[in-house]
């Protein structure tokens, strides 16, 4: 390569240095972006929980309808971040019939939920309502973080069809102290005492419960964020990506009450998952049950959901027809990132293909 080739031109510092003026403010005070434009139609709703049924983009290629659903922590948009960046808008444009079930903000009065409401109640009404209105006979479910972890207990006391698929984003399953990540703290009985919140708030607010996604902040919002945006810089791309994760970190939602101390004393503090220890209305939670077809996904990276937390799963379940996937990539880039999110797309569809006929 010639010198000349190696030295930008003026007009390229220029440019450069125009991004790099703008995306300074961005970091320091963040800048807000229209996220979850996919359109989409509400089909069901329990209390402040929705269904969205996504419009089709192209002719529908699969029999097999999607239930997408995430954590209680956050908002669901991370799936539909922004056109270009949107795993909806990729499902869609495959040609999959695609759902959301939004949990929806918890007001005062729902500091009662609990994994029993959540698992029992919401999980199968919502799986009715997407086989009716696909008229599917069996449908995929994909969790993506502690949405995972709800829809590995769905399928253990649901094992049988209409549940076809089951695909675990990040899912955090064994919770033994040496695989917590950024959620150590969470899992010390002696330093952590969920009551204590409980009974000041009711609903945890999102600064409390997210304590794992505010220590991310600081890596993804300064450190984090200058890497990306000199990246971005260069490669000539759109500050959009990086506009929209700053606000979907910050836009958290309050944990309900009873369901923030059973995740805290009976996941973190217990391990009661891996132990066979958890029981919904009388009910089992033993993974053991799950025998659809699996594929759990994980980063390498990930801090939030470490590696060795989600693969457990794989010696836990009875599914014959099971895979799992590794991506040298963090809890959220495995999604969003530039370098990632192709590989991860394009696995979960050559993966559903076949198994969505």
């Amino acid at each position: 390569m010639s010198l000349e080739h190696r030295i930008p031109s003026a007009s390229n510092i220029e440019s450069a240095f125009k991004k790099n003026r703008m995306g300074i403010p961005l970091i320091l005070e963040g800048a807000e972006i229209e996220t979850g434009r996919t359109p989409k139609e509400v089909i069901w709703t329990k209390n402040k929980a929705k269904l969205y049924h996504y419009v089709p983009k192209v002719k529908q290629q699969f029999l097999v309808p999607i239930l997408l659903v995430y954590a209680l922590i956050n908002r669901p948009y991370i799936l539909d971040l922004i056109p270009g960046n949107s795993f909806v808008e990729y499902l869609l444009g495959q040609g999959f019939d695609v759902y959301l079930l939004d949990w929806g903000i918890p007001g005062d009065e729902d500091k009662h939920l609990s994994f029993e409401h959540y698992v029992i109640d919401y999980f199968p009404r919502a799986v009715k309502k997407v086989l009716r209105n696909s008229r599917a006979k069996e449908f995929t479910l994909f969790g993506y973080c502690m949405g995972g972890t709800m829809s590995a207990m769905y399928a253990t006391l649901f094992p049988d069809p209409p549940l076809k698929n089951l695909v675990l984003l990040t899912t955090p399953i064994d919770f033994s102290p040496e695989n917590l990540g950024l959620y150590r703290l969470w899992g010390n009985e002696k330093y952590f005492n969920p009551d204590l919140l409980v009974q000041a708030f009711g609903n945890v607010p999102p600064e409390f419960a997210g304590s794992g996604n505010r220590m991310i902040k600081f890596v993804t919002d300064y450190i984090g964020a200058c890497i990306a945006m000199w990246q971005r810089t260069h490669q000539d791309e759109s500050m959009d990506t990086l506009r929209a994760l700053n606000s979907w970190v910050y836009d958290g939602v309050p944990f309900p009450g009873k369901a923030f101390r059973q995740w805290v004393c009976d996941f973190y503090q217990h391990n009661k998952l891996v132990k066979r220890e958890i029981k919904l209305r009388g009910r089992t939670v033993d993974l053991t049950n799950i025998t659809c077809s699996l594929l759990g996904i994980a980063g390498k990276q990930d801090y939030i959901c470490t590696l060795s937390q989600a693969e457990a799963l794989m010696s836990l379940i009875g599914s014959q027809d099971k895979e799992f996937f590794v991506l040298d990539a963090g809890h959220v880039d495995l999604l969003t990132g530039t370098d990632t999110r192709e590989v991860f797309c394009s696995k979960v569809r050559s993966w559903l293909e076949f198994r969505s006929q």
